[in-house]
């Protein structure tokens, strides 16, 4: 269960807010909000979230000491559905196998469609089904590199669920956010969902090959994302073209090498 959004619980998140419809003696259906009520529930709600972020801050922190003990360069991928983030990794795997060891967990509600085409490139993968859940966890994440037998000194990416929202409030003891925007999509997104690229140290805008069919701005969507997080490192580059991942490659050794 997501206890920010609520969102494999709805029904839960609708208790407290209303009572539910009565018969009354007049025999009218009617629908009575109770601000008493209200005001118990949303400080409950607000304490269970400050629990479930405090538990899984407390996992993360482990697992971020075990990655800087094993020299392990994590990385968190964020991004809306169908960003591109599975097949930018793909290609950064194809381009940097052979230079380092690569391990990847993937994150979808349903299926291995991402993981079985992680693990056609010779990569280990492993698939986390969060069912209703929106995000991965950090506790997920601690038992799946157990899982994996991630190798010391390896790159593990973390493709999370497609969503701009939950997984920005979620540490998994990652070095850095990595938050992919696709300009099949909004210049304003920074914008529109400010907490993840709050909480990103590098944004990916991909599928540069598509810019002259769209009408995304680059130059306003990186003001608005420099807007949000004025530390916020930019690249540009279309995954389907190993041409233009260089910058990218290259990022990630040089990240690499300084864990060494």
């Amino acid at each position: 269960m997501c206890g920010i959004c609520g969102c494999s619980d709805t029904q839960s998140k609708a208790k407290g807010l209303f009572k539910p419809t009565q018969l009354h003696h007049h025999g009218v259906m009617s629908l009575h909000r109770h601000d008493h009520h209200h005001e118990t529930h949303t400080e409950r709600m607000i304490q269970v979230e400050q629990d479930i972020l405090a538990k899984n801050n407390s996992y993360a922190g482990q697992n971020r000491q075990y990655f800087q003990q094993h020299k392990i360069f994590a990385l968190n991928f964020v991004s809306s559905p169908g960003a591109g983030k599975t097949t930018l990794l793909v290609e950064t795997i194809n381009l940097l196998k052979t230079q380092m060891n690569i391990a990847v967990i993937e994150g979808d509600q349903q299926t291995e469609h991402d993981a079985d085409r992680i693990r056609a490139t010779g990569t280990k993968a492993l698939q986390i089904n969060t069912g209703k859940a929106c995000h991965l966890d950090a506790h997920d994440i601690g038992h799946a590199v157990t899982d994996l037998q991630v190798a010391d000194g390896s790159f593990l990416a973390i493709e999370n669920v497609g969503n701009l929202v939950c997984p920005s409030s979620f540490d998994l003891g990652e070095a850095h956010k990595v938050v992919v925007l696709s300009v099949t999509e909004g210049d304003d997104k920074p914008l529109k969902y400010p907490d993840m690229f709050h909480a990103a140290d590098l944004m990916i805008i991909n599928k540069m090959d598509l810019l002259p069919y769209v009408n995304f701005d680059v130059n306003r969507c990186i003001e608005f994302a420099k807007r949000v997080n004025p530390k916020i490192g930019v690249l540009q580059l279309s995954a389907t073209k190993q041409e233009t991942l260089t910058e990218w490659t290259t990022w990630i050794t040089n990240q690499m090498r300084s864990l060494a």
